[in-house]
């Protein structure tokens, strides 16, 4: 019985594929190894209770490996995952491994699962078009304009009503909480998603604009579908999930509930305590699938490395790949670029990251010589430029709030 099966072409219906990055002293194979049994059905000694007939049907097989990239390659039989339960599936393809003394470090890059798993899951429940036709965007296919409220906490929710009001009139498509702002006592979830909705309301009825306002309800089991129909009962448009902090599983939750009729706007924060690492813990692309899998709407995914946070192009673009490429039945994810983005930086992103992407400013807009107002005319205007394919500069000339952003930001 053996964990090493270089000969083994894996049927994709029938195994669940993973590329692992692996440092150790031992040959790539033999660490490779040390994976498969530690993840399926091996212990660190042989035991007597182990048929032939159970290591047949469940044991994961080392069935190809990189010398050249430091890369083995794992099939895990199907018959190892328990449909419908993501928190189990990565329990096996990310548990253990990551502190097994004989490897140095260990990186889950990719993942590949079967249709038939993927069946069972219903995935987005409006994706990249649902969005685009609840904010009006089908035909243009232009990035959409997000905001972060600032300061991201501290606020009170009349407050945040006024700024949205600001900038929805000034073409803002999508605002959002900050993933820190819950049900705090100086800003309640069910005061905040009122008000700021109805300031939304009138936005909509002075410039037939629809502007989407995410409410992050982010919380234990016993609070969090009680918060959900909190913030849709109070007009909010989108739900807000840490989905890194309370669970993938969650979104899955929120999908699949017949009474969530809006988007699942899901954020990342602490996702870089494991993806950060180039050697070590998981790849933000396996993150991405699973989120898509389960069923949110939009994802955070980092800026190409051209906002404040680390994020590296090759990374973020296969992370897009795989929100927006074919998966099954399911429909894409809204990729959605945020940190450290200000109306300078548009052509860039739009280069990086193409035109079906949320990009998201939160000082970027507030931060504008003039104001917030101005602030995301000035993202706009650079949205409009970056579309005509006209310099930010040249278009500036005759645009005043994006001028005096890029004076600002770009001098």
């Amino acid at each position: 019985m053996s964990y090493v099966d270089l000969k083994l072409v894996p049927d994709k219906d029938d195994y669940v594929l993973t590329e692992y990055l692996v440092d150790s002293d031992l040959p790539l194979a033999e660490a490779g190894k040390k994976i498969a049994e530690e993840e399926s059905v091996g212990s660190w000694t042989d035991v007597s209770t182990m048929t032939s007939s159970v290591f047949e049907r469940l044991a994961a097989k080392v069935y190809r490996v990189d010398e050249s990239r430091g890369t083995v390659f794992v099939a895990y039989p199907v018959e190892l995952f328990e449909r419908e339960n993501l928190y189990q599936w990565i329990s096996v393809v990310a548990g253990n491994l990551f502190g097994l003394g004989s490897l140095r470090s260990v990186r889950l890059t990719d993942l590949s699962v079967p249709e038939r798993l993927l069946r069972s899951f219903g995935g987005p429940k409006l994706g990249i078009e649902g969005v685009r036709e609840r904010i009006g965007t089908q035909k243009d296919r232009r990035p959409h304009i997000g905001c972060i409220f600032k300061p991201k906490v501290g606020l009170t929710p009349a407050e945040m009503a006024d700024l949205a009001y600001q900038v929805g009139k000034e073409g803002v498509d999508f605002l959002k909480d900050d993933e820190t702002l819950t049900d705090q006592t100086f800003c309640p979830l069910e005061d905040r998603a009122s008000l700021v909705s109805e300031a939304l309301d009138r936005v909509y009825e002075e410039t037939q604009r629809r502007v989407m306002y995410a409410t992050n309800i982010t919380s234990g089991p016993s609070d969090f579908m009680s918060r959900a129909d909190v913030a849709i009962e109070n007009g909010a448009s989108a739900l807000m999930v840490d989905a890194m902090v309370c669970g993938i599983e969650n979104i899955r939750v929120l999908a699949e509930d017949p009474s969530v009729n809006v988007p699942v706007h899901v954020h990342r924060t602490m996702h870089a305590a494991f993806t950060r690492n180039p050697k070590h813990g998981i790849s933000f692309t396996v993150i991405a699938l699973l989120i898509r899998i389960a069923g949110g709407d939009q994802l955070h995914v980092g800026t190409a490395g051209i906002g404040k946070m680390e994020s590296e192009e090759p990374e973020v673009r296969r992370s897009i790949d795989v929100l927006t490429g074919r998966l099954s039945n399911l429909r894409t994810v809204f990729p959605v670029a945020s940190g450290g983005i200000h109306p300078g930086l548009i052509p860039a992103l739009v280069g990086a990251m193409g035109s079906d992407v949320v990009i998201n400013a939160g000082a970027g807009i507030w931060g504008h010589p003039d104001g917030g107002a101005a602030g995301a005319k000035a993202m706009k205007e650079a949205v409009e430029a970056t579309t005509l394919g006209v310099p930010l500069r040249q278009y500036s000339e005759k645009h005043q709030a994006l001028k005096r952003a890029l004076d600002r930001w770009m001098s």
